[in-house]
């Protein structure tokens, strides 16, 4: 059962020259493992705002809590390359108190924008049980 959805859409090129005067603000929104792919390259700016967008829409489908950390979210690369969201901590304990135990995401980038969407859902049968 669908409990929360989020949707963020991120200027790529805003959010570049936000990366480009503030170095360091990468750190503050992004672990390590997202800011780099499977090869150790440094990702670029349109894919570290398509993960920026992804955070934001996980804060929205939990119905924007206070006291989420952003490296409580993480957006990680499947084997197949697919993006993953793994949360802990705040994230995590804001899923809970919404029911939310799986995460889908879907994340895209074209025309300038950096999109992405996120559904957290509850296992219905455990919601009976």
């Amino acid at each position: 059962m669908i409990v929360g959805i989020g949707v963020d859409v991120v200027d790529i090129e805003r959010f570049d020259a936000v990366i480009s005067r503030r170095p360091a603000i990468i750190e503050r929104l992004f672990t390590e493992a997202e800011t780099r792919d499977r090869e150790g390259r440094v990702r670029s700016a349109r894919s570290l705002a398509a993960r920026f967008a992804a955070k934001e829409a996980v804060s929205k489908a939990l119905g924007g809590p206070p006291g989420l950390r952003w490296h409580d979210c993480e957006i990680v690369s499947g084997i197949t390359g697919r993006p993953l969201l793994e949360v802990r901590a705040s994230v995590a304990a804001a899923a809970r108190a919404r029911g939310i135990d799986r995460w889908h995401l879907s994340l895209t980038h074209d025309g300038g924008i950096a999109l992405a969407y996120v559904i957290g859902e509850t296992d219905p049968d455990a919601v009976t049980r």
